[in-house]
């Protein structure tokens, strides 16, 4: 027991000092090994098989073979004696050809055979020797008229007798070669028998080795892995209050383990001295946080103020529609156009964040231009092509529908023939941009001139509560964002939103 634990204890401690491309090569060639045993092992079995039952069963037949020849031999014979036809000849030496080739092909190997067998084969092939000259020469003698009624007779029932002979031989060798085959079929059964017990056996040492190993690896590579991924989530929520990841690896885990562990060390100090500094440099800066502080007050009042902004004809002329549709109709149209409305009114209401996922911004357009399609009718037409995924995507909260709005008041509604609008989505590099584009009746370059001149100077008054709030929003939230504004007289207007990807 103690030398079982010593030889356990050694091998762990080998292992340990293994590098991880040793380790993974040490597990490969164990299954390699696993899997050639079993391979060898199992051609082992069929070769036992397969070839011990096809020697029994080719020794069967080669002896049939001769059986069945001699007796072919011996009617063709017959028939040739009787009818000295050019068919009946071809019959009888095609019929001798065969018995000539079946008795050279039966075994004759003693060590193989046995004395039986092989005393009988040797008779077989003795007698037929004999039997071939007499034959030959009987059927001479016949073609030229040597031999007298009574010769005939006499000559042709020897050889009668002569094969009834080898006849006798030829069930003797079958009897016997079923015989040995027999016994030799018993002999193999109970080794075949036992193959299962080793091949269960064999499973189990492989599965036995295998979960070892795998407790090893599991042990001394996935633990420590694993651990250090628990501690790393923790230290990324700023919690470095866990005890040191301790292991016996002299690998590159171990490596990893000890260095991982010296950076927690070094990063909580750090940590520690920066909130030091942060400490007195917030006492230092207090005024201006505070000023931050009111900014950022004043940009959410004015974010609330643009959220409950609701234009009254806008209000007027959609429950007004809702009204009429709801005589007209069974009350399905209808029904949407509620949801639609109370989508807004409920997104306008209950979204305090500063941040939504771009999909709920599409929903809120997709919800206002129903509305307005169902007040436009065939004048109003919109198109989405969103080309990120907008269930990943951040965008500041409340900032395509005033746009959409602005292109359906300013550009759509003042002309004759309508208009479309086309929100086009895409991404380029870490950033996301936003197309907001309509074919309204667009602005001429001095009025244009002068709308990006009062967005820069956060003149809302001059450019609208919505579009002034969503740049002002855009260059504060974002170091890199931008809000661009294009347009052309009679061509329509398009607005480009540039938002850095925040996952």
């Amino acid at each position: 027991m103690n030398v079982g634990l010593w030889g356990t204890k050694k091998l762990h401690e080998k292992w340990l000092s293994f590098t991880l491309k040793q380790k993974i090569k040490t597990i490969a060639a164990m299954v390699i090994l696993i899997v050639a045993l079993s391979i060898i092992f199992n051609i082992v079995i069929l070769d036992f098989a397969l070839n011990g039952f096809n020697q029994i069963l080719e020794d069967n037949s080669m002896c049939h073979d001769y059986q069945a020849a001699m007796e072919e031999e011996a009617t063709a014979f017959k028939n040739y004696v009787r009818d000295r036809s050019d068919e009946s000849r071809t019959l009888y030496e095609s019929a001798c050809n065969r018995t000539k080739r079946s008795v050279s092909e039966l075994p004759f190997d003693y060590d193989r055979v046995g004395k039986e067998r092989y005393s009988i084969t040797w008779s077989i092939r003795n007698g037929y020797e004999n039997y071939s000259k007499f034959r030959d020469l009987f059927l001479m003698g016949k073609d030229e008229n040597g031999f007298s009624i009574t010769q005939y007779i006499n000559e042709l029932y020897r050889i009668y007798r002569m094969q009834d002979y080898l006849s006798d031989y030829g069930k003797r060798l079958v009897q016997s070669t079923l015989r040995e085959g027999t016994d030799a079929y018993h002999a193999k059964v109970p080794i075949l028998y036992r193959f299962p017990v080793v091949i269960l056996v064999l499973a189990v040492l492989s599965i036995s080795a295998t979960y070892y190993v795998s407790r090893m690896m599991h042990r001394d590579m996935v633990v420590p892995v694993v651990r250090l991924a628990c501690i790393s989530r923790k230290i990324a929520g700023n919690d470095f209050s866990n005890e040191d990841v301790i292991v016996e690896n002299q690998d590159e885990i171990g490596e990893l383990v000890r260095a991982f562990n010296k950076m927690k060390h070094a990063t909580s100090q750090y940590i520690t001295t920066l909130k030091e500094k942060n400490e007195m440099a917030d006492l230092l800066h207090k005024e201006e946080i505070e000023k931050m502080e009111i900014e950022k007050r004043l940009d959410a009042v004015k974010l609330e103020l643009l959220k409950n902004q609701i234009n009254p004809h806008f209000l007027f002329n959609t429950l007004n529609m809702i009204s009429c549709m709801a005589k007209l109709e069974d009350a399905g149209t209808t029904e949407r156009m509620i949801e639609c409305l109370g989508n807004l009114f409920r997104y306008n209401l209950k979204t305090p964040e500063s941040e939504v996922l771009l999909k709920k911004e599409l929903q809120v357009v997709s919800d206002y231009m129903y509305l307005q399609q169902m007040r436009f009718g065939s004048r109003l037409h919109y198109d989405i092509q969103c080309l990120v995924d907008s269930s990943r995507i951040m965008v500041p909260t409340f900032t395509l529908q005033p746009l959409v709005e602005n292109a359906v008041i300013h550009g759509i509604s003042k002309k004759e023939v309508g208009g479309s609008i086309r929100i086009r989505i895409w991404e380029k590099g870490q950033k996301v941009i936003i197309s907001v584009a309509d074919t309204g009746v667009g602005m001429s370059e001095e009025n244009l001139n002068e709308l990006r001149e009062a967005l820069a100077v956060h003149s809302t008054s001059r450019v609208g509560i919505g579009a002034g709030n969503i740049y002002q929003r855009i260059h504060r939230m974002y170091d890199d964002g931008d809000f661009q504004i294009y347009s052309r007289q009679g061509h329509g207007t398009a607005v480009l939103l540039t938002i850095p990807v925040r996952l």
